[in-house]
């Protein structure tokens, strides 16, 4: 069976990359709001977060460029636990008192979808290899 990228990506529609990257720049709003409050170890947490939610998409990126089915799996599984990590951190700033749930609601739900997208690529992608 031949691997092709655009055809595993076509099926989930184009749009997953732009979702990611959207998400990448409503993370560093986020951050900067949060740098903006000056609050004592902020900074910190909102940093770590910034740093898993951009990962995400340098990961997906990477994955677009894969030398393999195998490879293409590694970096999107890469994606899902920077996805995972942004999701903690978005969770520990709001039980910090932080930042509120409502201010966090919207971004906090894209985490959990492209999650849930990244996730099936990765199974549907794995049974397509079996």
């Amino acid at each position: 069976m031949t691997w092709n990228v655009s055809e595993i990506v076509a099926q989930y529609g184009q749009d997953i990359g732009e979702r990611i990257f959207a998400y990448a720049l409503r993370a560093f709003s986020l951050y900067q709001h949060v740098c903006s409050l000056n609050i004592a170890g902020a900074e910190i947490a909102a940093k770590q977060f910034l740093r898993s939610a951009t990962s995400i998409g340098a990961n997906y990126e990477e994955a677009q460029s894969a030398e393999s089915r195998r490879d293409f799996i590694h970096k999107l599984r890469i994606a899902q636990k920077e996805a995972r990590e942004s999701r903690y951190w978005l969770r520990f700033m709001r039980g910090a008192e932080i930042v509120n749930k409502d201010r966090t609601e919207d971004i906090y739900r894209e985490a959990d979808e492209i999650l849930r997208v990244l996730s099936k690529i990765i199974v549907n992608t794995e049974k397509k290899s079996g």
